[in-house]
């Protein structure tokens, strides 16, 4: 077992590894920009190593600072929590070259997979199922056409280097194409740095399902069940709950089964979330994560695993502590991600917070790390907290979640907490009939 980890992260994510350490025994050092000086992490940690000013570049995304805290503490790993260098096979090569352990995969599985157009191939050799499209990428619109005709209007494009939905238009008809691709490769070359694009068929009211997986490196796989995560706006998850209510058990079992065997068969090491559009009982595999997920403790509510401990666990050569028949499955969990931002309009709201109160009681979670009087810094991710709530089934945690929603307290800026309170009340969420759609459509009907 590792003897120090070094947390390359900050926010709710640092102070959740940084638990998770503490209770494995593993001493910790967490390193912070000079805007976080103040946070609960650097507070709670056993040393912290300031890295530079409050742009995430010159700080969280330095990679030679944090190789330096490593080397200065003594720090024999690095967990990297998700977001900023978390997916990143340089910086997984560069700590190797230094005898110190990235608590994720292989360099060489963050690139395939961070390729979306190689993860697509690599995910159809594994035997999970795709979306019908391009086998890679489209630099021409005759080529396009041709795609396009063959899976059938509309189509999406994508691009390769893509994430948080930027690089991606629609085309519903030919016509529509020439401008569609020229506009995301404009846009996938400004975000990403490569203008690379993709074609693949649009889902017109997909769910977004994903799985929990896990390997441990030397040929073994098991999953964790699955999350859906449609309630999303412009592409980001607002709301995820563990099981989905869409699916039944031998849907469960047939996409756990496959995903548990491609990640056993890939040779995969830690922690990742393989992602599928979900529409008419067919699943198309989208993406795959190689870190931990933002809503990964709906599946600790329901498994009643640390997945933390578990990605320490097999990065120290442990292996994984549980084999596939030994998973259970228990209840049910919804997570709501509470961003400092206006809940209509959705813009960023840092500022001071005069009073944070948390709900409590049975099957409540809160993961935050901020506090009465802490002031959220305009320069990162507006998540202060996660709300996971856990009942015996979903009418129990739909109930337990209403009554938390109505508990938490966080004055002196803005939250989406209200939106929250419209949704638990919503019969189309109640009844857990949405798609990726449905949330900003509820959102335009409100405005």
């Amino acid at each position: 077992m590792f003897q120090k980890i070094l947390i390359a992260n900050r926010g709710e994510i640092a102070l959740r590894v940084l638990r998770a350490c503490k209770e494995l025994g593993i001493k910790t050092v967490v390193v912070h920009s000079t805007a976080d000086a103040d946070a609960m992490h650097v507070r709670l940690a056993d040393e912290s190593v300031c890295i530079g000013p409050p742009p995430s570049r010159d700080s969280y995304l330095n990679i030679h600072q944090i190789v330096a805290a490593c080397e200065i503490t003594g720090a024999d790993a690095v967990h990297p929590g998700y977001g900023f260098l978390s997916e990143n096979a340089k910086f997984a090569d560069i700590l190797a070259a230094h005898n110190i352990t990235f608590i994720g995969p292989s360099g060489d599985h963050i690139r395939v997979m961070g390729d979306k157009i190689e993860a697509k191939r690599t995910a159809k050799r594994l035997g999970i199922p795709v979306v019908p499209g391009s086998d890679g990428a489209v630099t021409e619109e005759k080529e396009a056409k041709r795609i396009a005709a063959e899976i059938g209007y509309p189509v999406i494009i994508k691009a390769s280097a893509g994430g948080g939905g930027r690089g991606m238009k629609v085309a519903r008809t030919e016509d529509d194409l020439e401008i569609a691709l020229a506009t995301a490769r404009s846009e996938a070359g400004a975000a990403f740095g490569d203008d690379a694009v993709y074609i693949e068929k649009y889902l017109e009211k997909p769910r977004h399902i994903e799985l929990q997986v896990f390997g441990d490196g030397a040929g073994r796989g098991v999953h964790f069940g699955e999350r859906d995560c449609s309630l999303q706006r412009r592409h980001q998850k607002v709301w995820e709950e563990a099981n989905s209510p869409a699916l039944n058990a031998d849907q469960r079992a047939r996409i756990g089964d496959t995903c548990a065997k491609a990640i056993a068969e890939l040779g995969y090491s830690g922690a990742g979330t393989i992602e599928f559009l979900y529409e008419n009982g067919e699943f198309y595999f989208i993406e795959m994560n190689t870190r931990l997920q933002v809503e990964h403790p709906v599946t600790e509510a329901i498994t009643g695993i640390d997945l933390v401990h578990e990605q320490i666990r097999v990065a120290s050569g442990g292996g994984l502590s549980v084999k596939q028949d030994e998973i259970k499955f228990n209840g049910h969990a919804i997570e709501c991600r509470i961003n400092a931002e206006d809940p209509r309009t959705f813009t960023p709201s840092p500022g001071t917070i005069t009073h944070f109160h948390t709900p409590g009681g049975l099957g409540i979670r809160v993961d935050s790390g901020v506090y009465s009087g802490y002031k959220i810094p305009p320069y990162y991710d507006s998540l202060i907290g996660k709300l996971i709530v856990h009942g015996r089934n979903r009418v129990e945690c739909m109930m337990r979640l209403r009554r938390a929603l109505d508990e938490f307290v966080v004055d002196g800026i803005k939250t989406t907490l209200p939106l929250f309170r419209d949704l638990v009340g919503n019969h189309d969420i109640a009844d857990g009939e949405y798609d990726i759609h449905w949330l900003e459509k509820y959102l335009a009907a409100a405005d």
